[in-house]
């Protein structure tokens, strides 16, 4: 079969990935999707077991560091696109271990991008029709100041339904032209990779794009992450470990709006350009925590409010920025992309979907993970 397109979409098993490997699957038949993953922990290809035998969809397993495996398959496939989102995200695992951090986020965006240039640069056509697609975090940019500790109206004017119910902690929002300000070996990883990547398009005329993304949830994600973990610990009864006094405030994204913002910038977006996405959906952890326990025992038969005892405040990490805050007008105004979902109907969607698939989150929770979880925890 002749394809249209050759789209990579590197980290496709992991929990962002796999519904943007899904979207593009289903939604364009006529592209050959190559899911390039190495299925590190948090990598699951269970993930993707109902797309898996499409007929446009192919799984690769392959480390982005190994230069010349990636050069291999760029050839191989005949790549014409790249959306890069491998890369070890939990802050509290790059604390422990930053070098792991700096290999895969920054040597792996590199050697994808060398890659990438000396193959397109071979080509006839060199970098037309070609696409560099860079997947970032708003951590890049810092912390906010929590000015507005019971929240305000945000000042900024969006048509999204989820801006009209929800508050700004503060007057300041990360925009694509603010400084970056790492504070964590994450950020400071995904800084540098963001910078490797504007570089290539200075440099050699590569054609990229960097999104700097807001706190995603949804179905998928490994449980480490906040919303997840709580999830599966309200249902077994664990204590919730909260950091200091949970006020620390992040803006929240369903990852399914993340994924339609991925493929409208991918298609859309202009070269060159920085786009912020964002749920504008500030929370406080504290609040979202209470949001999720209500959720949680609703749906689980369990009396109101029953497993708010199981809240447990533990030391704060080192480095916690108390605010993130996005402002993705510039994606609205530019693009007509916008959140689809409020974070309470998301919650909801998110909730049912854990309790429906225990075995799934079971199976991940088993062996490693535990060690895992027992070493963040344990003596704080």
């Amino acid at each position: 079969m002749e394809f249209k397109r050759n789209i990579v979409i590197t980290g496709g098993a992991g929990f962002i990935g796999s519904h943007v490997v899904r979207l593009f699957v289903n939604k364009y038949p006529d592209y050959r999707i190559i899911n390039l993953d190495k299925l590190t922990y948090a990598g699951n290809l269970a993930n993707l077991k109902d797309i898996e035998k499409k007929d446009n969809y192919t799984f690769v397993k392959a480390d982005i560091c190994d230069f010349d495996s990636i050069m291999s398959l760029m050839k191989q496939y005949s790549v014409d696109g790249i959306i890069h989102l491998a890369a070890e995200s939990h802050v509290d695992r790059s604390i422990k271990d930053p070098f792991t951090f700096a290999r895969t986020n920054v040597m792996g965006t590199l050697s994808l991008l060398q890659a990438a240039k000396l193959y397109w640069e071979s080509l006839p056509e060199k970098y037309e029709g070609k696409r560099f697609y860079h997947i970032s975090t708003d951590e890049v940019y810092g912390a906010l100041e929590l000015t507005n500790p019971e929240g305000v109206k945000p000042p900024f004017s969006t048509t999204a339904s989820s801006a009209e119910h929800h508050l700004a902690y503060g007057t300041e929002f990360f925009r694509e032209d603010t400084k970056y300000n790492p504070h964590s070996p994450y950020s400071a990883s995904k800084a540098s990779s963001d910078h490797f990547v504007r570089a290539f398009h200075d440099t050699y005329g590569m054609p990229t794009i960097v999104t700097n993304c807001s706190n995603n949830y949804g179905p998928y994600q490994f449980p480490e992450k906040l919303i997840p973990l709580f999830i599966n610990n309200i249902r077994h009864k664990k204590p919730l470990p909260v950091y200091g006094k949970g006020e620390n405030v992040r803006d929240w994204l369903f990852v399914e709006d993340h994924a339609r913002a991925i493929d409208l910038i991918f298609h859309e977006g202009k070269v060159a350009e920085t786009y912020n996405i964002g749920g504008f959906n500030e929370w406080k952890n504290i609040d979202i925590i209470k949001v999720v326990i209500n959720t949680v025992d609703r749906l689980l038969g369990r009396k109101e409010d029953e497993d708010m005892n199981l809240i447990t405040f533990v030391t704060d990490r080192a480095g916690h920025d108390m605010r993130y805050a996005i402002d993705s007008s510039k994606l609205q105004k530019e693009l007509g992309w916008e959140p689809s979902l409020q974070f309470e109907e998301g919650i909801e969607k998110t909730v049912r979907w854990y309790l429906d698939n225990q075995e799934w989150m079971d199976n991940i929770t088993s062996g490693e993970y535990e060690k895992y979880y027992d070493d963040m925890y344990k003596n704080r």
